[in-house]
C-alpha cells in the first residue's frame, strides 16, 4: 500500500508533475478511473476538471483505492509552514475542538427546548457586541425569543411547530418597529436588513417542518428603495468600516483589552473568538490602529476596509448602488476565451497582449469577489473562458464562478503567481481542439515556473521563524521567505535562491515606485548568475511587490 498526502481542493493528476506539492500529485491512471468513479457517487468529495486531473473539494479524510493506494486528505492551513505536518496539526486541533464539545442529548426537541435554544443563541450573539444598538438583528432575535419562552413559560404543552410560528410572529413585529428604533433607519425609512433576513430564514424553516414547498417572493415595500438623500453625510459618525481576522498566536494576550481599545476609538464592535483566530468588525476613523491592535495577535489573515461616506455619496449619486446591476452576457464569437486576475496597469497590458480578453483588478490585499470574475467572464465572447486566478487566495473565489455560469463554460487554470498566469497564457494553443487538453497544457506550462517576489515590512514580524524589522526589504521565493534587510541583499539571495545552470529564460516585472535604472540592476543580477538565460523586463505597475521574478 502506497501513501499519497495532499491537502483540501489540491488536484491529483496523470500528467507527469516535475516537483509534487500537496496541491498537486500525480497518480496511476488506475488509481485515478477508481477516484472518478467514486466522485461520481460522490458529488461532494471532489471534481474532475480536466481528462487528467481531479480536484478535491472541502474533504477531509483517508481513501485506500482497490489498486493499492492510500490516499490522505488534510486540511489547509493559514500557517506559514504550510507542509504536511502542519496540515495534520490543524486536523489534530479540529477534532480536539469536536471532542471538546458537550453534547446535549435530548431526543426529539420539544417547543420549550426550540425557545430556549433560541435564547441562548441570542445570549452568546449579545456577549460578541461591545455597544448592541436597537433597532438591528439583535433587537428582532432577542424580542422573539423573550416572548416565546415567555409563552412556553404560560403552556408548557406547545409543540416544536407551534413554538418556531410564534417566534416567527414575535420576530415580525418586532422587525417592524426596527425602523423606528435606529435613526438611520428611519431617516431612510426601511426596516433592518440583517432582522429582515433573519425572520426570511426562519420563515423558511417553518414552512420546511409543515412540508410547505413554495418559491419565496419578497412582498414590494412601501418604499421600493432606502432613501440616502435623507442621510446627511455628518450622520456617519465614523469613516471606516474595518474588518480582520487575526490568527492567534499569542494565546495569552487578552481579547477584553483588545474590545476596550477597540471601543474607544470607534463604534459597531463585534469581536469573536476562538482558540486559533480573533475577528473583529469595528466602525472607526484609525483603521491602522485596529490592525495594529490585531497584529499583536498574529498575522492578520484577512483585511477588510471600506470608506462609508464615499459609499454613501456613490448612493446619492448613482441612485441605484442598491440595485444590482443587470448581468450582461455577450453572445460568444469563438471558442476559446481568457480572463486574468493582475493589478497594476502594466499587468493588465501584457496579459490583453498575450491575449486575454478581460482583466479583473485584483491580486494582493484585494482579491476580487466571485460577482467580479463572473462579470468579466460574461464579457467575453467566447463558448468556452479560461480563468487565470494568479494568486492562491483567488482560487477558491474562482472555483465557486464554475457552478455559476450557467451560459458558458468556466474553466478555472489554478495559477498562484503572476509569473504562472504569463506562462500559461504563452501556453495557449487556439487551434486545440478539447478545452480539457488546452486547460492541461497552461497547467502544465505554469507548474515549470519558479515564482519571487521583493516586498517591505509593514511592522516588525516573525516570518518562518525569522524575526524581521518594520520597514526592512524582504524576498520571498516560492511563498517562503528568502532574506530579509537591505534591497540589494535581500535581491541577491533571491537571485542565487531562484537561478540554476539550467534556467532558461527569466522575467522581472518591476511596481509603482520602481525606475527602470533599478529594475536594470535586477537584470544585471540576472545575468551575472546565468548568462546564457534570456532575460525580460516588463513595468508591470503592480503595488505591494516592488518586483516579481520568474526563472524557467
Amino acid at each position: 500500500m502506497s501513501l499519497i498526502t495532499i491537502r483540501e481542493y489540491g488536484c491529483l493528476t496523470t500528467a507527469p508533475v516535475s516537483v509534487p506539492t500537496p496541491d498537486r500529485m500525480e497518480i496511476t491512471p488506475s488509481a485515478f478511473d477508481w477516484l472518478c468513479r467514486l466522485c461520481e457517487q460522490e458529488k461532494d468529495v471532489a471534481i474532475l476538471r480536466t481528462r487528467q486531473t481531479l480536484q478535491w473539494k472541502s474533504f477531509v479524510g483517508v481513501l485506500r483505492t482497490p489498486c493499492g493506494l492510500e490516499l490522505e486528505i488534510l486540511p489547509k492551513t493559514h500557517s506559514e509552514v504550510d507542509d504536511a505536518a502542519a496540515c495534520r496539526a490543524q486536523l489534530v486541533r479540529m477534532l480536539a475542538k469536536v471532542l471538546d464539545v458537550t453534547c446535549r442529548e435530548t431526543g426529539e426537541a420539544d417547543g420549550r427546548t426550540l425557545a430556549l435554544a433560541l435564547r441562548e443563541g441570542v445570549d452568546t450573539a449579545y456577549k460578541a457586541v461591545m455597544k448592541p444598538a436597537e433597532g438591528t438583528i439583535l433587537t428582532v432575535s432577542r424580542v422573539a425569543a423573550q416572548k416565546t419562552v415567555e409563552q412556553c413559560q404560560a403552556d408548557d404543552s406547545l409543540s416544536a411547530e407551534q413554538v418556531l410560528a410564534a417566534i416567527v410572529e414575535h420576530g415580525r413585529a418586532a422587525l417592524a418597529e426596527t425602523v423606528h428604533q435606529n435613526p438611520v433607519l428611519e431617516k431612510a425609512g426601511v426596516v433592518d436588513a440583517g432582522g429582515f433576513g433573519f425572520i426570511t430564514i426562519l420563515e423558511g424553516m417553518l414552512d420546511a417542518m409543515r412540508g410547505i414547498h413554495k418559491e419565496r417572493t419578497v412582498e414590494q415595500p412601501a418604499r421600493a428603495a432606502a432613501n440616502f438623500e435623507a442621510i446627511r453625510d455628518e450622520d456617519i459618525t465614523f469613516t471606516y468600516c474595518t474588518e480582520f481576522i487575526a490568527e492567534r498566536k499569542d494565546k495569552a494576550r487578552n481579547v477584553g483589552r483588545l474590545r476596550a481599545i477597540l471601543n474607544d476609538i470607534g463604534d459597531s464592535l463585534v469581536v469573536v473568538e476562538d482558540d486559533d483566530i480573533v475577528k473583529v468588525h469595528v466602525h472607526t476613523d484609525q483603521p491602522n490602529k485596529a490592525l495594529e491592535e490585531g497584529l499583536k495577535f498574529g498575522p492578520l489573515l484577512t483585511v477588510k476596509i471600506e470608506n462609508m461616506r464615499e459609499q454613501h455619496t456613490a448612493k446619492v449619486i448613482e441612485g441605484t448602488a442598491d440595485t444590482p446591476k443587470e448581468r450582461v452576457i455577450v453572445p460568444a464569437e469563438k471558442k476559446y476565451g481568457f480572463v486574468a486576475v493582475a493589478a497594476g496597469e502594466g499587468l493588465k497590458s501584457l496579459f490583453t497582449d498575450l491575449g486575454a480578453d478581460a482583466v479583473v483588478q485584483g491580486g494582493q490585499t484585494m482579491n476580487p469577489s466571485t460577482d467580479d470574475i463572473i462579470r468579466a467572464v460574461d464579457s467575453v465572447p467566447a463558448e468556452v473562458v479560461f480563468v487565470l486566478p494568479n494568486n492562491k487566495n483567488i482560487i477558491m473565489a474562482a472555483e465557486q464562478a464554475v457552478h455559476l455560469s450557467e451560459e458558458k463554460k468556466l474553466v478555472v487554470v489554478p495559477t498562484k503567481t503572476i509569473p504562472q498566469g504569463i506562462s500559461a497564457m504563452l501556453a495557449v494553443d487556439p487551434d486545440a481542439e478539447q478545452d480539457t487538453e488546452l486547460a492541461t497544457a497552461m497547467t502544465e506550462a505554469a507548474s515549470h515556473v519558479r515564482s519571487g517576489q521583493v516586498t517591505y515590512a509593514a511592522r516588525d514580524s516573525e516570518f518562518d521563524g525569522k524575526k524581521i524589522k518594520q520597514g526592512e526589504y524582504l524576498s520571498l521565493s516560492e511563498g517562503r521567505l528568502c532574506a530579509s534587510g537591505r534591497e540589494t541583499s535581500v535581491l541577491k539571495k533571491l537571485v542565487r535562491e531562484m537561478v540554476s545552470d539550467d534556467s532558461a529564460f527569466a522575467t522581472v516585472i518591476f511596481g509603482e515606485g520602481v525606475t527602470e535604472e533599478q529594475a536594470a540592476e535586477v537584470e544585471n543580477l540576472l545575468h551575472k548568475a546565468n548568462k546564457d538565460m534570456e532575460i525580460s523586463v516588463i513595468n508591470g505597475g503592480q503595488p505591494v511587490y516592488y518586483y516579481i521574478l520568474s526563472v524557467e
